[in-house]
């Protein structure tokens, strides 16, 4: 009997390939559109422009003291806008950071003077003071449910008061007594308030404490887990709460974070001036929040860096001292602000609408 050949297996051939199927979840957006979705991207450029035309405006602003002013003038801003940005990515405001700033100066100052003591005890006093200030209204925001708006609203009208009606009972003056010959001053001042020598120009410890808290809140908010809960409360706190997110805990000690702020802004005025003003600060606490805004930080939370407040401080800076360079009214100031706030506010709805259309 004849065996019948063994048939050859068969062989499928793949097609050939078609072109790739992309759609809005899978296809790279294009460079330009990755780097306008960062939030600090515009105020960079914004930043760029200022310093340009203040420097052909004002040529005396090329001087390395003249930036060593602008520096410090931004600095003193950029400290306080950081944990501002911070909560404010975490969907709050802070209203009474202006003059909190002032209450920890004069704590400091007072206690100090007061009762004989070393300087240092009014600066460790002054901490408990400025962190409790910042726990009491996250702990008020979130027991209450008020928006952080109103509270802090009523913190800073109460913190205005206590601060001259204290001074003045005090004191019996609106100001504080001088304490530049208290025991620990001299060290203090080395910390809150010296200056160091660069190519001849003298640039404010300010300035680098200012780079070293925003090189700290990046990391914090990339590549921590507390940053991650920042972005998530200030996004739907909700949602975050649902996964096991402590809001609660995140909030408050947010809050805490800009009364740290206070307080090394309020030891730096302290140790510069050697006395305080009761009656200061009123005001500020817009310039901080106006600051955050300008560097990409959204009104309704969730969004934002902390590399863009350090431009929008650098902003600030650099007008407010430009004009004076330049030669004009200072009262322009003022218009200045309103125009650059404006026009961040416009540029970060754009920027966010361009970086997330298909």
């Amino acid at each position: 009997m004849s065996m019948s050949p063994q048939a050859a297996p068969a062989v499928t051939t793949p097609p050939a390939p078609g072109p790739k199927e992309t759609d809005g979840r899978t296809s790279q957006r294009p460079l330009a559109l990755r780097l306008l979705a960062r939030p600090e991207v515009g105020v960079f450029l914004g930043a760029v422009a200022v310093l340009v035309f203040f420097l052909i405006a004002a040529p005396s602003v090329r001087q390395g003291s003249s930036m060593a002013t602008v520096l410090y003038q931004s600095s003193t801003i950029g400290i306080m806008a950081l944990p501002v940005a911070l909560l404010m990515i975490g969907g709050e405001f802070d209203l009474s950071s202006g003059v909190a700033v002032i209450t920890s100066a004069l704590t400091a100052s007072m206690l100090s003077y007061q009762l004989t003591m070393n300087v240092w005890v009014g600066v460790i006093v002054a901490l408990l003071v400025s962190l409790g200030i910042g726990a009491f209204n996250g702990w008020m925001v979130v027991r209450t449910g008020l928006p952080s708006f109103l509270v802090t609203l009523g913190t800073f009208l109460i913190l205005q008061g206590v601060n001259l009606a204290v001074t003045k009972l005090v004191t019996g003056n609106v100001a504080t007594d001088d304490i530049s010959t208290m025991d620990g001053f001299d060290q203090a001042k080395k910390i809150f308030a010296s200056s160091f020598d660069v190519g001849g120009v003298q640039v404010k410890i300010t300035v680098v404490w200012w780079l070293v808290f925003a090189a700290l809140a990046t990391w914090v908010l990339l590549r921590t887990k507390y940053g991650n809960w920042i972005f998530a409360v200030g996004g739907n706190k909700d949602s975050a709460r649902a996964v096991g997110v402590p809001v609660n805990f995140t909030k408050i000690t947010l809050f805490m974070t800009v009364g740290f702020g206070a307080w090394f802004v309020g030891m730096h005025q302290l140790f510069s001036f050697n006395t305080v003003q009761s009656g200061e600060g009123v005001g500020q606490e817009l310039i901080y929040i106006a600051a955050a805004v300008i560097g990409g930080c959204l009104l309704t939370g969730g969004y934002g860096s902390a590399i863009g407040p350090v431009f929008g401080a650098f902003m600030f800076g650099m007008v407010n001292q430009g004009i004076v360079y330049a030669g004009w009214n200072p009262d322009w100031f003022k218009a200045f602000l309103g125009v650059m706030l404006l026009g961040a506010v416009l540029i970060n709805l754009w920027v966010q609408r361009t970086a997330t259309r298909r």
